[in-house]
């Protein structure tokens, strides 16, 4: 817990009047819920006043004591607990959130905030698209050609038609995660001539982190959340996918889910516009091509190794997804 920034975000969550913000700003309602309007705020604010910034990363403080209504954004964003407890709410669900723990927001999801007391700090970082290069948004992939299962969730998360789509990460105070988001705050509210580039890896940092705490802590979530009844997040069954790829069988996944195959197909195909098949072909193809360019293995080993007996099919397969033979993309990449 850093101390200083903590006295830096205090200042800045001062209470706010929503009639005040709705008069100056007129946010535009794209729908209602039960009669509650859903506001559209494209715009990310500078924190103590209602100016407009225009930075493609920016950071604010939630408002301590204030009413905020449903709203959507058109850009990524990353809320973080750092000192007491809030609650996300959605048209479908209430989130409980305490200290470190994160949510990443995707574009278009409907979502508010209840309020907060002044003993709490709830810090937002806005992604807007143009923030990261493609190459970026794809941090989990070993290179440019190739796509692993658990970008997918990051590249949906930034699409325009993600609407819906978060993930709560319980970082159980993790110290490196925890520093990360501090040097974040700290860059951007002291920054110099390094500060964007840095607050810009860092970010990427920071969701490599949470994927690796997601992927390590998958199987006590996954019991818990059986032992609640609650549906299986989607970062959950693609990290799955991600770890057993080898010898994965939708069959196999459903019945370890304890859900239908029927029903497991559908929602991945709906979640991700990817069938369960593809995705199993997508991370297999991406750990193939991290041997192509790192090993001088045998293509047929690699090829048994990823999944498939049978080399002639490995081979067009890899084609379908790079657009090249394997042996074409171990020349290219071991030059």
């Amino acid at each position: 817990m850093n101390t200083e920034i903590l006295e830096l975000l205090h200042q800045n969550n001062k209470s706010r009047n929503w009639e005040e913000i709705e008069d100056k700003l007129k946010p535009l309602i794209v729908k209602k819920i039960d009669g509650e309007p859903v506001y559209q705020f494209y715009e990310t604010l500078k924190d103590n006043n209602l100016e407009k910034n225009k930075q493609l990363i920016s950071i604010s403080t939630q408002p301590i004591e204030s009413f905020v209504p449903f709203h959507i954004h058109n850009y990524v964003e990353i809320m973080v607990v750092l000192l007491g407890k809030c609650v996300v709410e959605t048209p479908n669900e209430m989130i409980p959130m305490k200290q470190d723990e994160i949510i990443i927001m995707g574009t278009q999801t409907i979502h508010k905030v209840q309020k907060i007391d002044s003993g709490t700090i709830v810090m937002n970082i806005a992604l807007k698209k143009a923030a990261f290069s493609l190459s970026d948004l794809d941090f989990l992939t070993h290179n440019k050609d190739t796509h692993s299962v658990s970008s997918i969730m990051f590249s949906l998360l930034s699409s325009n038609n993600s609407g819906g789509a978060l993930n709560l990460f319980h970082t159980n105070h993790d110290k490196q995660v925890v520093d990360t988001i501090y040097d974040i705050i700290s860059e951007y509210y002291q920054p110099d001539n390094y500060s964007n580039p840095i607050i810009r890896l860092e970010i990427l940092e920071l969701i490599l982190r949470l994927v690796r705490i997601a992927s390590k802590s998958s199987v006590l979530q996954i019991q818990k959340k059986r032992q609640n009844n609650n549906e299986i997040d989607l970062l959950t069954l693609l990290l799955y996918i991600e770890k057993n790829y080898e010898t994965i069988t939708l069959e196999k996944m459903a019945k370890y889910f304890g859900f239908n195959a029927n029903y497991l197909s559908s929602y991945l195909k709906k979640k991700t516009g990817y069938t369960f098949v593809k995705l199993v072909q997508i991370q297999r193809i991406n750990v193939a091509a991290e041997y192509l360019a790192f090993t001088n293995a045998p293509i047929e080993d690699i090829a048994l190794k990823v999944g498939y007996e049978n080399p002639s099919y490995f081979y067009k397969i890899f084609r379908k997804y790079i657009g090249g033979s394997p042996t074409d993309y171990r020349n290219q990449h071991q030059k």
